[in-house]
């Protein structure tokens, strides 16, 4: 069974306690550090790095925000994804940490299933960081090859697939494919199987969102539905363009990532591909069309 090392920091001992008793699972080594200051010293001597951080906002010593901070500005450290839990709820409290690097965020008190399923969401986007570094650690050469290509799928596996793939054609495959899948995964969920932001967060709360993805491919109408992606090797970079048979939708609030979705387990993929990993990403017609551009690097010989 694969384990997830889970490091939370606070300094109220209940909180703590409560934590370590909502994550009690096999699948789960969680540590705990009483502070920002006793958290970051064990991140620079442990053996193992953890995979997830669970940050309370306000401590003594060196409190949350600083904290993230530091992570986010090592190399070592800054692909963790923290969650921010704290009292502080307000608008400007969320947009200092999301700010910070908090892409999930959980106002306290918060339900222990709120924090599961927080927990869930952020280690998905480990294990897709995980398998992309095998999968281009285990590439064929032949993809270097490639200058134009066009590719047809259906469902989520081949749409994640497909990412790793197409993101061993660029320079930092690892990020490029994370925010491939995020783009080809949404152009299948929202935009063939129109499955909508509000539905979806549900549907995660409720762990119900995988089996409506199958219920609803095997809809006659929504599961013919096919979404494409066209690859293209310019002189200065590579262009990806997806598209979808769906309805499309208003990108425009997704393009950044905005405090009000801090408190959801989904909302951030287009923002994270945006942010890290293409140089631009412009949306067409009614949204169901987006290019990715990413910069070219040398061909290997």
């Amino acid at each position: 069974m694969a384990q997830w090392r889970i490091l939370v920091v606070d300094d109220e001992p209940m909180n703590l306690e409560i934590i370590g008793d909502v994550l009690d699972d096999p699948s789960y080594i969680v540590s705990n550090a009483a502070n920002g200051e006793i958290a970051w010293q064990a991140m620079l001597v442990a053996e193992s790095v953890p995979q997830l951080l669970v940050l309370d906002r306000m401590m003594p010593v060196l409190d949350g925000i600083e904290l993230l901070k530091r992570i986010k500005a090592d190399q070592r450290f800054a692909d963790i994804p923290v969650i921010m839990q704290s009292a502080a709820s307000s608008s400007s409290d969320i947009a200092e940490g999301v700010a910070a690097g908090a892409w999930y965020y959980l106002p306290k008190p918060y339900a222990p299933n709120d924090l599961l399923v927080i927990v869930r969401a952020a280690l998905e986007e480990v294990a897709e960081r995980e398998a992309a570094n095998q999968v281009m650690r285990n590439r064929r050469s032949v993809l270097d090859l490639l200058d134009v290509a066009e590719f047809e799928f259906h469902t989520l596996k081949q749409a994640a697939d497909l990412a790793l793939t197409l993101g061993g054609l660029c320079p930092d495959p690892a990020s490029a494919a994370l925010g491939l899948s995020e783009l080809l995964v949404n152009a299948v969920e929202h935009g063939n199987l129109g499955i909508g932001y509000a539905e979806k967060s549900e549907m995660r709360r409720n762990e119900v969102w995988e089996q409506e993805v199958e219920a609803r491919l095997g809809d006659p109408v929504l599961g013919a539905r096919r979404a494409r992606v066209a690859f293209r090797r310019m002189p200065d970079r590579l262009v990806f363009t997806i598209s979808d048979e769906g309805a499309g939708f208003d990108w425009r609030s997704y393009l950044e990532f905005s405090p009000e979705r801090a408190f959801d387990p989904n909302g951030r993929g287009i923002a994270m591909a945006r942010q890290a990993s293409f140089t631009a990403l412009d949306y067409q017609d009614r949204g169901n069309i987006v290019v990715a551009t990413v910069p070219r690097g040398p061909r290997p010989t």
